[in-house]
């Protein structure tokens, strides 16, 4: 089974209340729609290469692991904010399984889709 597929899977079972229709599977990626407007895409290339996207309204952030921000104290790992500056990544981690990641992820975008970044 695809990691893909494996993490449609987890996210159905422990977030299927709050899913307001299918998770969409495309090519590489899988695209989650949550019950309070925010649309995420998740891209996993390997468990430590990511790339989580996601949309509410007008505000547009991301978790990934491109090696490029070796300033920030979680390299690779950094959030892109609003405004587009990356910082630090507040909640995942590479070392830990996809399905842990996201359902960090997913638990403090149903809290707060800006993660507190306004």
């Amino acid at each position: 089974m695809s990691l893909h597929i494996e993490l449609a899977d987890h996210v159905d079972r422990n977030f299927g209340e709050h899913l307001p229709r299918p998770i969409e599977h495309k090519q590489d990626a899988l695209i989650v729609h949550l019950d309070n407007g925010v649309t995420l895409t998740v891209r996993y290339a390997a468990n430590d290469a990511y790339s989580l996207r996601w949309t509410c309204g007008d505000l547009e952030l991301g978790i990934d692991t491109a090696p490029l921000h070796r300033e920030l104290a979680t390299f690779p790992n950094h959030l892109h904010d609003g405004n587009g500056q990356a910082r630090p990544d507040p909640l995942t981690r590479p070392e830990l399984a996809p399905a842990e990641n996201i359902s960090l992820l997913i638990h403090a975008l149903l809290a707060d889709p800006s993660l507190g970044l306004g």
